[in-house]
């Protein structure tokens, strides 16, 4: 069920099982619409642990050709990307892994380098003008990507990625910077459970404070929450 919130698009579902194929199929729409308009899609992914049954769905399905695909990514932490930590392990696990025509086109951000301002540089080189598709999730505290609530790089408009340090470890990151998130054609949140719902009200429903409140970078993109999430929205039909 989708409901358009302004600019803001939310479609509400069970639970992080249910709302798994919905996601998958809107990603599924938006990457093969590109590749239509374009000839080629940038998809930009998002790390954490909610996403993973969604890139598993969209592994399984049929239409993406995905031989005109580059995957991008939103941050990493500063670790290998075999460590369990790592946003690529992840990934890497859910769906490139199940996608061999991905082969040659998977951007990995080197956060684990010593100099991690020099590899933001070589990697914000890397990322197009405009990335097609972007995934993001959210944390209980606001932060999307690695952008933290009152973080310096939130009020960075000239480079598109930083290194920064987050506030939970591993703390060094690799981050997209606003910019990134504001040019992107198409933008999806993903949040699910019960301590995410205060700060998605105030995502969306709020006054705009992104330092305060940074997944409101993406307020106008479509949101893709389970109930628990969704439960503070002030638009009950969102909790049916």
């Amino acid at each position: 069920m989708t409901r358009d919130l302004g600019t803001t698009h939310v479609n509400v579902s069970a639970d992080l099982a249910a709302l798994a194929r919905p996601t998958a199929e809107w990603l599924d729409g938006e990457i093969t619409r590109a590749i239509a308009e374009r000839e080629r899609c940038s998809l930009c992914l998002a790390g954490g642990r909610t996403p993973e049954p969604v890139y598993r769905q969209l592994a399984s399905g049929r239409r993406v050709d995905w031989s005109k695909v580059d995957v991008y990514f939103g941050d990493e932490r500063g670790v290998p990307p075999d460590h369990p930590d790592s946003n690529y392990r992840m990934v890497c696990a859910t769906l490139l892994a199940r996608v061999p025509s991905l082969a040659g086109r998977i951007h990995r951000m080197e956060a684990e380098r010593p100099d991690r301002d020099a590899a933001a540089r070589d990697y914000e080189r890397l990322l197009p003008p405009r990335l097609d598709v972007l995934v993001l999730g959210m944390a209980a505290d606001g932060h999307t990507a690695s952008l933290f609530p009152g973080s310096a790089a939130l009020d960075e408009r000239r480079r598109r990625v930083v290194a920064v340090l987050g506030n939970k470890p591993p703390a060094e990151r690799l981050t997209i910077t606003p910019p990134v998130i504001e040019e992107a054609r198409v933008v999806a949140v993903i949040a699910t459970g019960e301590d995410k719902a205060p700060v998605v009200a105030r995502a969306i429903e709020g006054p705009l404070t992104p330092n305060a409140v940074p997944v409101q970078l993406a307020r106008r993109g479509t949101w893709f929450l389970d109930l628990a999430a969704a439960a503070r929205l002030t638009s009950r039909s969102l909790a049916s």
